[in-house]
């Protein structure tokens, strides 16, 4: 998110075109991308011709006129943008609070009633860059929700800073997890890479790298969501949508546990499924050990003489005097027996 932010709060810089190429007077058409900004000479008139539809006053008229007079012809697409959005704050009330709150930090979850910016009343010039400028906004705070009912159903043609729009679409899907629409916002900002700037272009390619090896259900995915939820709750919200995200990440953690135990049990079926099972020395402590062999074990040669195992008349009293010092009497019964059947037999 940072460097989200950090990426979209740059000062946009004209696009540097790529030299030509020489050689051959026969070359190979290049394909073309799939949007085109409009020319400044375009916004232009656009502008004009929409300022003349308004009900503002001669004065808002002419300052928006004399704003776009002296226009350079090298304008970028983001100036392009501020410029129509500052004409459209200058002939209108609701335009003119929705610029101004976009020019500040967030202060408040309390926003404005911006219902208007989707009525079919409203010029679509009006209605498709404004979005397009508060959407911006609402990225840059964190409210990607928000964002993406602004901005998401946008489409290139519709605003003059098509770039601006494609980047910040693939930073809400990205962010709310959406692959595919990413992935395609992400790539049709790369296939007009020459019509953007190169910071935005960097960070596409970013976003696609990354989307394409998200996979639902796994720790990242997981995290991500979790990384979501916090987000949500630092923003004040605890409603239904986020009552959901936490219970789809639980599933997904019980699924993913339930993975593992399952690995696990086959693994140690696949180990104790052999009726053979030999070790290279014995167990370091007295346990009931896997396999299904008979449980014999290796014989070794003790001797035949007699009396085997019986200890010397002055070692088998020291040992009954330690045992009768350090354990109950009846201890000292139980070896007193055992050593006479030892000598009995």
């Amino acid at each position: 998110v940072l460097v989200f932010a950090a990426v979209a709060q740059t000062p946009e810089l004209p696009v540097e075109k790529a030299p030509a190429e020489k050689g051959p007077a026969e070359k190979k058409t290049p394909e073309p991308v799939a949007w085109t900004p409009p020319s400044v000479d375009r916004v232009k008139d656009q502008t004009l011709a929409w300022l003349k539809t308004t009900d503002a006053d001669a004065t808002a008229k002419a300052n928006v006129e004399s704003l776009w007079r002296d226009v350079s012809k090298d304008a970028t697409s983001g100036e392009l943008l501020a410029q129509l959005t500052e004409s459209f704050a200058l002939a209108n009330a609701d335009s003119a609070k929705l610029v101004e709150l976009c020019s500040t930090e967030r202060r408040t979850m309390v926003l404005l009633d911006c219902e208007w910016l989707k009525d079919e009343k409203t010029e679509p010039l009006m209605a498709a860059n404004l979005r397009l400028l508060y959407g911006r906004w609402l990225v840059q705070q964190l409210l990607f929700d928000e964002a993406a009912e602004q901005i998401v159903d946008l489409k290139p043609d519709e605003v003059v800073d098509p770039a601006s729009l494609l980047f910040y679409q693939a930073v809400i899907h990205h962010r709310l997890l959406d692959q595919k629409s990413g992935l395609a916002a992400a790539q049709s900002l790369i296939e007009g890479a020459q019509h953007s700037p190169q910071r935005y272009v960097a960070v596409a390619r970013l976003i696609r790298g990354d989307l394409v090896g998200l996979k639902e259900d796994t720790l990242d995915h997981i995290a991500r969501r979790m990384e979501d939820i916090e987000r949500r709750l630092d923003l004040g919200r605890a409603g239904p949508r986020v009552r959901g995200i936490e219970d789809g990440v639980i599933e997904s953690l019980d699924k993913l546990i339930k993975k593992i135990e399952e690995s696990q049990q086959s693994s140690s079926s696949s180990g104790m499924g052999s009726d053979n099972i030999q070790s290279s020395k014995p167990a370091q402590d007295s346990q009931i050990m896997g396999g299904k062999g008979p449980g014999n074990v290796t014989k070794r040669g003790v001797g035949n003489t007699a009396g085997w195992g019986d200890l010397p008349p002055k070692q088998r009293e020291e040992a009954l005097q330690q045992i009768g010092r350090e354990f109950p009497a009846h201890y000292r019964d139980v070896i007193e027996q055992y050593f006479r059947r030892l000598a009995a037999e």
